[in-house]
């Protein structure tokens, strides 16, 4: 047993590591020639699960369209504009206010050029931008360089031909330099990025600082692993209230009865019956993650038909709680366990006797899943943010553990059951309280599907609308006033159980406390459960965003060294929709926006800025060399090369002169947590 937990922690020691920088687009490149002096520059995507490539020609205000570049061509033109292909999906982003295409697994974009002369030289790049539910990319490019012998040109349109090409390259000739015109920079991880450039100020603002990135806690409280683990312990002992767990106790003891009574002998069952039970839900929870992988589990927390199906179990499980039905496994399941286990336990061999305990516990998992399954689900999908393996394994850890204890306790101290109150009214209040929660976080789930396609039926006020009248029917129920027809009579002569009465209170004070929110106030307690504020149709609060002054990494350390202020850096983009979700639901706050504009130095570093540089600047990213020809090309080397990330929305921390005062961020609308994070960097800034 202890050989197999050891096994188990070291599998999680193995894959937890896993790099900041995201790569979820992986191009291919070919020449292929079609006849008639003409050839196709073919880019193939292959596109990871949960992300999507914006399609050509979206307009502008919009996100990143694929567009064909050429930094030189020689014999050889380019025939018509480049085209998309394969499925393409379209849908209406109310964020941009315009409908909006795109590629999902895989894309093709073709452009078509026609030869010139029979020797040829090539230098091109796609362009295209890649979002998922959560990020987007900078502008990301995938090069095409290539020379070679055409088909011999029909000398009737050799000389047109010819001078079209001239032309063209003519036309192109701002976007093109010679290479010896270049700067080379060495992007390592143990060397500046910015070494005797004068295009990135060749000083220690460019110095990597992914290590002391790292160094920090690199999560928010809310994400925090001691976090996780709490929460998961915290729902492991509310599952042993729930209606499927609580009939498990008896069966437990009956067991357990049968059994040696020599108390060292006993001692070592009850811990292997609760080390058991722990072994099995982290198991479960290390193998849902690699089935789908750290990444994939997050992408599918934001999958909008993930969402919608978990909601939907939700709301089923909460009709069972109310008394419409009642599930539960087949019978047969744990019956045959059950009875496999009595006869392992009667042998007196060491294995077939732990084997027995073993089983009892994968009984307990089986018969309580459908009380348990809602906790479980919830939990992982509220930490697969975690980016790896270790959040959804601790939490699944605390959640046993908090299981496994009382179960432990009982197999060790058979007797206890006799102190155990016996299940009736209260079991059914307990029942009703978490259908109600149920459909409360149904909703969320049903939030984050409506967000993702824009439906815009669960808007700000209509999610809190449905949450008020939830937890007043909560309140009506604790207060005796509500009654479901599924539990039968109701004795009324006994009146309402003084705990129950503050509960009740408890649940009409947090419905008064959300009314407000339908006029805009920003509910903090639950800012991370309703959506963003920008669905909100109406809002009497101000809601006017932070923008920042600086805009430029440069100008923008520079001025906070001359005021003496600590720096954020906003790494974002005109076509990132969460950084402005952010934006509207985080910046707009009084707190966060006061510390923004008093406290910090804001710095707001397009990654999709199509500015031409001075000149052009190729450098090595660590993989390949490239070319940085925009300034939001340069931004995002810098974003990679500095702190080593490449998604957007992005927030550090600085001072003046370069150094991390806080872990960094991404995506997260809690307010507080995002407000905790300034002063937490703020005070580190103060006290050096």
């Amino acid at each position: 047993m202890k050989r197999l937990f050891l096994i188990i922690i070291g599998m999680i020691c193995l894959v937890s590591a896993q790099a900041q920088l995201a790569d979820p687009v992986h191009v291919y490149t070919q020449l292929k020639e079609t006849g008639n002096q003409e050839a196709d520059i073919i880019f193939t995507l292959k596109i990871d699960n949960g992300w999507h490539v914006y399609s050509t020609n979206l307009g502008n205000g919009g996100p990143i369209s694929a567009t064909f570049n050429t930094v030189k061509i020689q014999g050889a033109t380019l025939v018509g504009k480049l085209k998309a292909k394969g499925k393409e999906l379209s849908k209406f982003d109310h964020l941009f206010d315009q409908q909006v295409r795109y590629f999902e697994h895989t894309a093709t974009f073709v452009q078509k050029i026609r030869f010139t002369q029979a020797n040829y030289s090539i230098d091109c790049y796609l362009e295209y931008g890649a979002c998922n539910d959560e990020m987007c990319m900078p502008p990301s490019s995938a090069n095409f360089k290539t020379s070679g012998k055409a088909t011999i040109v029909d000398n009737a349109n050799k000389e047109e031909q010819t001078q079209k090409s001239i032309d063209n390259a003519s036309t192109l000739s701002d976007q093109s330099t010679a290479k010896d015109d270049s700067i080379a920079i060495d992007s390592t991880a143990n060397t500046s990025a910015a070494t005797d450039t004068a295009a990135v100020a060749g000083n220690a603002l460019w110095t990597p600082i992914t290590q002391e990135l790292q160094s920090f806690d690199n999560t928010t409280p809310d994400d925090s692993l001691l976090y996780i683990f709490l929460a998961g312990l915290l729902g492991g002992f509310l599952a042993l209230l729930t209606p499927c767990v609580w009939p498990i106790i008896p069966m437990t003891v009956s067991f357990f009865l049968k059994r040696n009574k020599e108390r060292t002998k006993a001692i070592r069952e009850a811990l292997t019956y609760a080390l058991s039970i722990i072994i099995i839900y982290v198991a479960l929870g290390l193998l849902v993650t690699a089935l789908f992988g750290a990444n994939a589990l997050n992408a599918l927390s934001t999958n909008a038909w993930f969402n919608i199906f978990f909601a939907l179990l939700l709301i089923v499980f909460a009709a069972s709680f109310f008394g419409a039905f009642e599930l539960t496994l087949p019978s047969s399941w744990s019956t045959k366990i059950d009875e496999k286990a009595d006869q392992l336990s009667m042998r007196k061999s060491f294995f077939t006797a732990h084997l027995s305990i073993f089983l009892m516990a994968f009984t307990l998992v089986l018969v309580s899943f459908s009380c348990t399954g809602p906790i479980i689900g919830f939990l992982l999908v509220a930490v697969s943010t975690q980016g790896n393996i270790l959040g959804p394994t601790l939490g699944m850890l605390g959640f046993s553990i908090g299981l496994a204890i009382p179960f432990g306790v009982f197999a060790l101290f058979p007797s206890l059951l006799k102190s155990v109150p016996k299940s009736g009214g209260w079991m059914t209040t307990i029942k009703v309280v978490l259908g109600f929660i149920e459909l409360a976080f149904a909703m969320k789930f049903l939030s984050v599907a409506d967000l993702a396609y824009g439906w815009r039926l669960l808007d700000r006020e209509v999610f809190l609308s449905i949450w008020i009248a939830l937890f007043a029917l909560l309140g009506a129920y604790l207060m005796g006033w509500l009654h479901f027809s599924g539990h039968g009579p109701v004795d009324k002569s006994e009146g309402t159980p003084i705990p129950q009465f503050f509960l009740g209170l408890i649940s009409f004070a947090f419905t008064i406390y959300m009314i407000p929110g339908l006029w805009g106030a920003p509910l903090k307690a639950i800012s991370a459960f309703a959506p963003p504020m920008f669905t909100q149709d109406f809002n009497m609060q101000s809601g006017k965003t932070v923008e920042a002054v600086y805009k430029d990494y440069e100008q923008g350390m520079e001025a906070a060294r001359a005021q003496g202020k600590p720096v954020i850096i906003d790494f974002t983009g005109f076509g990132c929709v969460n950084c402005r979700k952010m934006e509207a639901a985080v910046w707009s706050d009084a707190n966060v926006a006061k510390r923004l504009t008093d406290d910090y130095i804001l710095i707001s570093l397009y990654v999709d800025d199509k500015t031409p540089l001075a000149r052009p600047i190729e450098v090595n990213d660590g993989k390949r060399m490239r070319t940085l020809r925009t300034v939001g090309d340069k931004w995002s080397f810098l974003q990679a090369s500095k702190f080593g990330a490449n998604t957007q929305p992005f927030y550090v921390l600085l001072t003046p002169d370069g150094h991390a005062l806080a872990p960094s961020r991404s995506y997260n609308e809690d307010v507080k947590q995002y407000t905790d994070w300034l002063d937490n960097g703020l005070s580190r800034f103060r006290a050096e």
